[in-house]
């Protein structure tokens, strides 16, 4: 097994740094400068790079990165990302021999339309489809696809250690009260998260079964959720539709 050193980067990005002896690889490097540091002060050799969607500050680091590490890059073959050296569409394995581990490749369009999520050992990488008590935004995708997305990754094992690359809880988690005010769970989750933020602690990584009992996106079919959703929009029906509907509020909240 490897370990995950959490790297800092602009204003509320996770980097994802996985390490065994002294090789490493790093998940979504927007920025090559924090990485590089860890790298030198832990006597690491960078071996592979997973890059999960095109957006800068999850991949502008990459050439920065191949200037010092002849790294293979993992990406989406369907957006346009300098420096990818394995084009990948979801549905592969990958394997990653430094680490000694393979991972699967899931397609999770929504955020974007090539994104993708890399899952192996217990850990889940997301990128920007999962974030703790939360789901990124549409900007590419459809209702429909991201709602398929979130629902491929929350098929994974309760256990799952759900590596988002943001810190986003906090906010996401006032949305999720509102949206469902008689969770107790997500109210401990609430004060979980408050007080480890007030020490400036991370609250990534979560695990799946916690975002199946507090997060409101992965909790469409519930029915307090489906309620509050339609009071917004009487005509969500349906899981897809519910979705949407909290997106949009979301988006404006």
């Amino acid at each position: 097994m490897f370990d995950v050193i959490r790297i800092p980067a602009f204003k509320d990005n996770y980097i994802w740094l996985l390490r065994k002896g002294a090789a490493a690889v790093v998940v979504d490097p927007g920025d090559a400068r924090p990485v590089l540091e860890v790298l030198d002060a832990e006597g690491l050799s960078l071996s592979a790079i997973l890059v999960t969607h095109h957006h800068a500050d999850h991949q502008g680091g990459v050439a920065d990165l191949l200037a010092y590490y002849p790294a293979e890059v993992f990406g989406p073959a369907s957006e346009s990302i300098t420096g990818i050296t394995k084009l990948l569409r979801g549905g592969e394995t990958i394997g990653l021999p430094a680490l000694g581990v393979e991972f699967e490749v899931l397609a999770v369009p929504g955020h974007t339309l090539g994104h993708l999520a890399y899952y192996g050992s217990g850990c889940l990488f997301c990128g920007d489809t999962l974030f703790g008590a939360g789901c990124g935004r549409l900007f590419e995708g459809t209702a429909a696809q991201m709602h398929a997305s979130l629902m491929r990754l929350a098929s994974k094992p309760d256990q799952t250690a759900v590596y988002c690359a943001h810190e986003y809880t906090e906010s996401n988690l006032r949305f999720a009260v509102a949206v469902e005010p008689g969770n107790d769970r997500l109210r401990q989750r609430v004060d979980e998260v408050k007080a480890a933020r007030a020490k400036g602690w991370a609250t990534v990584p979560s695990t799946m079964a916690l975002e199946k009992q507090t997060n409101p996106f992965l909790r469409c079919h519930e029915p307090g959720i489906m309620a509050s959703a339609q009071r917004r929009v009487p005509r969500a029906q349906n899981a897809v539709e519910v979705f949407a509907a909290l997106r949009e509020w979301k988006n404006s909240y």
